[in-house]
């Protein structure tokens, strides 16, 4: 992993923008700034930086030599007071996996053993150990009988062996998750509330306005910057951008609160606050580059808070979101050649998107409502599903229990009928038709 590599990857398709994740990776070193250019002589003569001082009539009047530094006014500004009233809710969120050591070979015990190994590679082998494989940051929203509950995001904490909470003044603990959901990337982990000073509170996300100023906070590259703090204002309400799982592919639009604050790897699960001190936001993703590969800078992301707020209570309820299912298996129409849609789908040349059935799942809700193999989904609850991104949006907007209305072409004719949604099991995913 590169440094401060991201996590999760999202291809860049043609016509599609690049969204990253914003997760600090921490394997192979750190971050190097160059201390000479750093300080570097605002004079350009090499010497200290040159502190010009206070004058009312603009000009100095002091002896060559005798310059001084004045007291800074300790005046303290909105933005100011809002980041004092969350700092300490801040945490580092540090994701420890288990990574193997190389054997006493230097590696080539494979190599020199053959096939498999051998008895004396196997003896070699060093156990696994646990490493910080890559950083993120969350936010304190609750604290009750010794326990304090921290959200953060999902790929933050996907595919740890451990986790380490980083607070606010350094102390580190250890976290527990309590239950995650990768959908919307959530997820929250439970610590030890003996170190809690601060709890953060959410706003709500409707309430807020294009234009309002806000703070972004977190530990951006990893928690050697912790609770840094950026200020920005809210660029869109509601931004639907694609949602992408680990494996690259888009599972549904998610959506969010674009802001311009700065938000880097590392910001992932910290807080966007408004200039009351109330987190509206979580951190998610950062808009990387366009189609072409152009830089894109000060379009970041977040979960709306009321979003969030739903969320984090089912999973502290029942360390998982029940969401309903179809019980099919899906295509996009647009990714069957035309010759297909005429002599397998044998559609009507008026259909132009849709989705396609391309299986349907033992008692799935699908399967009851009489839909089949090569059936096209045009409707689902009166909205149009030209892709499958749209057709989970819908889905997802309902409960377990309901009933929805749907249209569909089986071949040149156009049916409709209705699907009593049923609970998205792992058992039910397993099981398939015959064909």
């Amino acid at each position: 992993m590169n440094n401060y590599n991201n996590s999760r990857r999202s291809k860049n398709r043609s016509g599609k923008v690049v969204l990253t994740s914003l997760i600090a990776g921490m394997i192979g070193g750190g971050v190097v700034i160059g201390g000479n250019n750093l300080y570097q002589d605002w004079s350009g003569n090499g010497d200290q930086p040159i502190i010009a001082p206070k004058s009312s009539t603009g000009t100095t009047s002091a002896a060559k030599g005798s310059v001084k530094v004045q007291n800074s006014s300790n005046e303290s500004n909105q933005a100011t007071k809002a980041f004092n009233s969350v700092e300490g809710a801040v945490v580092s969120v540090v994701n420890l996996q288990k990574q193997s050591a190389q054997d006493s070979t230097g590696g080539l015990g494979g190599i020199l053993g053959g096939q498999g190994g051998s008895d004396s590679s196997s003896a070699n082998s060093a156990k696994d150990t646990l490493e910080a494989a890559s950083e993120g940051s969350g936010v304190i929203y609750e604290k009750h009988d010794g326990t304090a509950y921290v959200v953060t995001n999902n790929h933050v904490v996907a595919d740890s062996n451990a986790l380490e909470v980083i607070m606010s003044d350094g102390t580190k603990v250890s976290g527990k998750i309590v239950g995650t959901d990768p959908t919307t990337d959530l997820a929250v982990i439970k610590i030890n509330a003996a170190k809690v000073t601060q709890v953060a509170s959410f706003g709500n996300s409707d309430q807020i306005d294009v234009g309002q100023s806000v703070l972004a906070i977190g530990s951006p590259l990893g928690s050697q910057y912790a609770t840094s703090v950026t200020e920005g204002i809210i660029s869109a309400k509601k931004r639907s951008v694609p949602a992408v799982n680990e494996q690259g592919q888009q599972t549904g639009n998610a959506t969010v609160i674009q802001t311009d604050a700065a938000i880097n790897p590392g910001n992932s699960g910290g807080p966007l606050i408004n200039l009351a001190g109330q987190v509206i936001g979580i951190n998610s993703m950062k808009l990387a580059s366009d189609a072409n590969g152009t830089s894109v800078e000060g379009m970041g992301f977040s979960i709306p808070s009321n979003e969030v707020v739903r969320i984090i209570n089912l999973l502290v309820k029942d360390g998982s979101v029940q969401r309903p299912a179809l019980g099919v298996t899906l295509v996009d129409l647009s990714n069957i050649d035309a010759a297909s849609q005429k002599s397998v789908l044998k559609l009507p040349t008026s259909v132009k998107d849709g989705v396609v059935i391309m299986q349907t799942l033992k008692t799935s809700p699908a399967k009851n409502a009489g839909i089949k193999k090569y059936d096209v989904i045009t409707e689902l609850d009166g909205k149009k599903t030209p892709d499958q991104a749209t057709l989970r949006d819908i889905l997802y907007s309902h409960k377990v229990g309901d009933t929805i209305s749907v249209k569909y072409y089986r071949g040149d004719k156009l049916k409709t009928g209705e699907i009593k949604l049923t609970a998205d099991t792992k058992t039910l995913d397993k099981e398939t038709t015959k064909k």
